[in-house]
């Protein structure tokens, strides 16, 4: 029998796919899962208006609904509220340290100071924990990570940029 929790599940466990070790529902971006008279409804928010990966976790999540028994389904995308890395969940900041990516810290609210000259936050290594690392570059697979190298172990790691 598919009920709307099913469905939840179902829909919950598509991998993301520029961090397929995290799925939607790690990320937060899984917003709603509910059935209509026409059709199961899913309501994701991008982690950012131009994800360019919006349209495969769409195709994904259509996939992988309709192989469980859903023939009809809709994926919406709501930009409101607009989505932060402090909905990753816990669970989800555990599969990013274990892949090695260093999980973001709390999102920064209300007006961004402007600074000049100063580097940015400071990211603890994910392979070892130090504190004492380097941001490489701005941008690493991903325009949501940057590159990092740890002074400690040496090791390159990214991170995802909290926002």
């Amino acid at each position: 029998m598919v009920t709307s929790r099913t469905a939840w599940e179902v829909a919950a466990a598509t991998p993301d796919p520029e961090l397929p070790n995290l799925t939607v529902a790690d990320l937060g971006i899984l917003r709603s899962v509910e059935q209509t008279a026409d059709a199961l409804v899913v309501t994701i928010t991008p982690t950012w208006s131009g994800c360019p990966a919006m349209h495969e976790i769409g195709a994904d999540l259509r996939a992988r609904l309709n192989r469980a028994g859903w023939a009809d389904v809709v994926v919406r995308t709501a930009l409101a509220p607009p989505w932060t890395t402090d909905w990753i969940t816990p669970e989800g900041h555990e599969k990013l340290r274990s892949a090695g990516i260093a999980p973001p810290g709390p999102a920064r609210t209300g007006p961004v100071a402007l600074t000049l000259g100063s580097g940015p936050d400071p990211v603890p290594c994910p392979n070892c924990g130090a504190a004492d690392t380097e941001r490489t570059a701005e941008f690493g697979a991903t325009a949501c990570k940057a590159l990092y190298r740890c002074r400690s172990c040496r090791e390159p790691f990214e991170a995802v940029k909290p926002f």
